[in-house]
C-alpha cells in the first residue's frame, strides 16, 4: 500500500469522520452477529446475506441511508476476509471497533480518472458523496489503482493509501547471506557485526511525554482539558511511529539490496508480547516488568521488520529456529547459558571466544541458513552451530 497524507476542508473531515462512522458501525454489527453464535444455533450470516440485511436497514435507519453504500459494504467485506483469516489460523477473532481506534474505510472500482494531480506536490481523489479531496503527491501513484483506503491515526492525521503490489527488489547475486538477531536493546544485530537501532523519541520529548501523562492522570474524566492532554499525547506517539516505519522501510530496503538470504529467528512475537497480568483468580508474577519488556518489543519493530523484508525479497527471507542461538559460541559451537555474560557481553567457556552476544547470535543464524541451503542442494550441511564438536575437541586439545 502506498500512503499519503490527505489534506481535507472542516467538511470534508465532517463528512470522512461521517464514513467511518458508517464503516465502524456496520462491522461491529456483524461481530455481533457472530458473537451470538452457539453450537446448536443457525449458522451465523455470510456476506451475501448481511448485505441484504444491510439494505433492509438503510431503508429503516435515514442516518445510515445518508451514508455510502460502497464504504458500508466494504466494511461487510473487510469483516469477511478478517473472518476467513481467522478461521485460516492466520489472525487473530475481528472484535469490537472503538471510536477514536483503527478509523477508516475503504473504497473500490476506482476508475481511472479517480486519482489525479494538480501540482508537483499536490493531488486529488474522489470520494463518494465527499468529492475531490486533495493529498499530498510526495511519490508517484501507483498507475491502474481499482481501490484506496482512508485512515484517520489517533493524532486526527488523515492519509489515502493506494493499493498496489510494488515491484520486488532483486537480488545482489554475489551469493551473500546475512544473519538478523532481533533484540530489544539493539534492535537489529547483523553478522556483519553492524548493529541497528529503531529511533525512539528524543530526551526533550520524553519529558514532554511524561509531563503530558501526569497531567492525564490529573485530568477528570469527560472533560475538555483531557481530550487536549490525549491529543497531545497521540501526537507524540504518532511520532515515534512514523519515525520507526520510515527506519523499518530504510533498512528492508538495505538489506534486499545487499544479500542474496536474509536469515532470521523464527519469533512468535504475538505470543512474546502476551500480557501477563492474569486473572483476578489466578494473578501473573512480574506484571510491571512484564509490560515494559512488551512495550520494548513492540517499539524495536520486530514483526514488521521480517513483514517488509517478506515483501520486497520475496523467497529469500530464511525462517530460523531461535533455540539455542545466543548461548552457542560462533567459534568452536560449544553451548552453555554461562557464555552470555550479560545483555550484550558473550564469551565462551570453552574456547574463550569473546563477541558482542547479538552479533555472535546473529552469525548462528547465518551459518544455520547457510547450512539448510547447502543441504537443500545435496551437499553437507556447513555452519551449523550445533555441529562443531570436533572443531571443539581439537580447540580443548590444543
Amino acid at each position: 500500500m502506498s500512503r499519503y497524507r490527505l489534506q481535507p476542508t472542516p467538511a470534508q473531515e465532517a463528512a470522512l469522520a461521517g464514513h467511518c462512522g458508517h464503516a465502524r458501525y456496520v462491522w461491529n454489527l456483524a461481530v455481533e452477529q457472530h458473537a451470538h453464535w452457539r453450537p446448536g444455533r443457525k449458522s451465523a450470516p455470510g456476506f451475501a446475506e448481511q448485505c441484504r440485511q444491510l439494505t433492509q436497514a438503510r431503508a429503516e435507519n435515514e442516518w445510515l441511508r445518508g451514508g455510502s453504500i460502497v464504504v458500508q459494504q466494504q466494511a461487510l467485506k473487510d469483516f469477511a476476509q478478517a473472518m476467513a483469516n481467522f478461521f485460516g489460523k492466520t489472525h487473530r477473532r475481528p472484535t469490537w471497533r472503538k471510536r477514536g481506534q483503527g478509523e477508516g474505510f475503504r473504497i473500490v472500482a476506482v476508475k481511472a480518472g479517480d486519482v489525479r494531480r494538480l501540482s508537483r506536490k499536490v493531488g486529488e481523489v474522489k470520494v463518494p458523496k465527499v468529492g475531490w479531496v486533495r493529498f499530498r503527491w510526495s511519490r508517484t501513484v501507483p498507475e491502474g489503482v481499482k481501490s484506496f483506503r482512508v485512515t484517520r491515526d489517533r493524532a486526527g492525521r488523515w492519509h489515502v493509501a493506494f493499493a498496489a503490489v510494488p515491484e520486488p527488489i532483486p537480488a545482489p547475486g554475489a551469493g551473500e547471506v546475512v544473519g538478523v538477531d532481533r533484540g530489544v536493546a539493539v534492535s537489529a544485530a547483523l553478522s556483519t557485526g553492524q548493529m541497528l537501532n529503531a529511533p525512539i523519541l528524543r530526551d526533550t520529548e520524553m519529558t514532554r511525554m511524561q509531563r503530558l501523562l501526569r497531567k492525564l492522570a490529573r485530568a477528570e474524566h469527560g472533560s475538555n482539558r483531557r481530550a487536549k492532554v490525549k491529543q497531545a499525547i497521540a501526537k507524540l506517539k504518532a511520532r515515534e511511529v512514523d519515525r520507526r516505519k520510515d527506519w523499518v522501510e530504510k533498512t528492508s530496503t538495505d538489506l534486499a539490496r545487499r544479500f542474496d538470504m536474509i536469515a532470521v529467528e523464527d519469533l512468535k512475537i504475538g505470543n512474546m508480547t502476551r500480557s501477563a497480568k492474569g486473572a483476578l483468580e489466578a494473578p501473573g508474577r512480574s506484571v510491571q516488568q512484564k509490560a515494559g519488556l512488551n512495550r520494548g518489543i513492540l517499539a524495536a519493530g520486530w514483526g514488521r521488520l521480517v513483514e517488509r523484508l517478506e515483501r520486497k525479497a520475496p523467497g529469500r527471507v530464511q525462517k530460523i529456529n531461535p533455540r539455542w542461538t545466543s548461548q552457542t559460541c560462533n567459534a568452536c559451537g560449544h553451548r552453555a547459558a554461562e557464555s552470555r555474560e550479560s545483555q550484550s557481553r558473550f564469551r565462551c567457556v570453552a574456547c574463550g571466544h569473546q563477541a558482542h552476544a547479538d552479533v555472535n547470535a546473529a552469525k548462528n543464524i547465518r551459518d544455520t541458513a547457510a547450512g539448510h541451503a547447502v543441504a537443500a542442494r545435496g551437499g553437507p550441511p556447513l555452519g551449523e552451530p550445533m555441529n562443531r564438536e570436533p572443531q571443539r575437541a581439537l580447540l580443548l586439545a590444543g
